[in-house]
């Protein structure tokens, strides 16, 4: 199967130049059945989903459904309401952060993250501490941006209420190990969150195996539409938890003295769904998994080799992130050269990379950065690609030591 054919954005040019993105950690493109799927419903089937009788707004509900039952199968969720349409990762840990928080957490509680975080699993928990009056600790990673798991076991006390963490890390490409995380979480009564957003891209996701609470993940970091994503919750924390956000859909009846609430996944899916991007979501799930796992993680760890082993080869260059187990992205500084005019260089030349704090200063801060340069890569990537950084970057750094 030729990949790249099937993603119309990959064959333009920028300047005259074969375009060469690598900025996949930021979002991905687009397969033409995505792209068709949302044309479709936008030109010639656009009805409000769980509210009319009329033929489109019962065939709009059922897609939306049926793309509710792919992401269950595609995280292997063991039911299908504990799947939460969101408009993202953000939006999925915002959620679990005000819900969870007012049902669980109180003054003198605990909830703790890693330093490797995305500010999206930084700044929602910050905002539940000053409303609740908790306190906020991060677990420390190596120099090799390895989490110090070693140390978990001692920074959970009977204050923590939850552990937040990534499921790869979006600056050092660390896959963490989640499953061993969950384990010493669970066994000192800590539920988890995993933040899906990079990893969820790479393959089939086992939420049950994985063993955590909650996991997030954003649509268009998995080759679908912006603005909608999905939350797995165990229905026994959704159960329990207050809803997030008040309208319609997720009531069954209202008087000016009382609500009561819709049953799952309804009770968290306020106000008339992004129902379209659900099931361009759903489109984009069966798209990738028409697509080996086993090649996909093949390629991907062959461009990651090589662009590592090209990279450490520029004088100058460091990569920060050298983890045994990485996916595939490479964060990387030049010294005495600012990482945005790296990038600009490298814009000129057709190349789209991510430059700056990466939404991750803790991070930057970890190393005394104020930003790096991040090239990350997806199976529609190539070798050539990966060899034309390379010489976009000892361009770059002709021009501008």
């Amino acid at each position: 199967m030729d990949i790249r054919s099937l993603f119309p954005l990959l064959s333009q040019t920028i300047d005259g130049k074969p375009l060469v993105y690598l900025d996949n950690a930021a979002t991905s493109q687009k397969p033409q059945v995505v792209i068709d799927t949302v044309n479709e419903l936008h030109t010639s089937l656009n009805g409000n989903i769980h509210r009319g009788v009329h033929r489109m707004a019962e065939q709009c509900t059922a897609r939306y459904e049926a793309a509710r039952e792919s992401v269950r199968g595609y995280i292997n969720a063991a039911k299908a309401h504990e799947v939460i349409f969101t408009a993202g990762t953000t939006a999925g840990v915002n959620l679990v952060a005000f819900a969870f928080g007012e049902r669980y957490v109180k003054a003198g509680d605990e909830i703790l993250v890693t330093e490797m975080e995305h500010h999206s699993n930084i700044v929602p928990w910050q905002l539940l501490c000053e409303r609740k009056g908790a306190a906020l600790k991060a677990l420390p990673f190596a120099d090799n941006g390895e989490l110090r798991v070693d140390m978990l076991p001692s920074m959970i006390s009977k204050k923590t209420k939850l552990l937040a963490v990534a499921q790869v890390s979006n600056v050092l490409g660390t896959i963490n190990p989640v499953d061993e995380i969950c384990r010493i979480a669970h066994a000192l009564g800590v539920p988890v969150l995993v933040d899906g957003a990079q990893g969820v891209q790479h393959g089939p996701v086992d939420v049950q195996q994985m063993g955590c609470d909650f996991y997030a993940f954003s649509g268009h970091k998995i080759y679908g539409p912006t603005g909608i994503g999905a939350l797995y919750a165990k229905e026994e924390y959704l159960n329990e938890m207050p809803p997030y956000q008040g309208g319609g859909d997720m009531i069954k009846a209202v008087t000016f003295a009382k609500a009561t609430y819709a049953d799952l996944p309804y009770k968290f899916e306020a106000g008339t769904a992004n129902y379209i991007g659900a099931i361009g979501l759903g489109a984009a799930i069966e798209f990738s998994k028409s697509i080996s796992p086993s090649a996909i993680r093949l390629h991907e760890e062959e461009l990651l080799r090589c662009a590592t082993e090209r990279l450490q080869s520029i004088g100058g260059l460091t990569i920060y992130g050298n983890a045994p187990r990485k996916s595939g992205i490479v964060s990387f500084a030049f010294k005495n050269i600012h990482h945005l005019d790296i990038a600009q260089v490298l814009d000129k030349q057709g190349i789209a990379v991510r430059s700056g704090t990466l939404c991750a200063e803790p991070t930057m801060q970890r190393y005394g950065l104020t930003g790096m340069v991040r090239a990350s890569f997806a199976y529609y990537n190539t070798l050539g690609e990966v060899h034309a950084l390379a010489e976009g970057l000892e361009k770059a750094k002709s021009i501008l030591s």
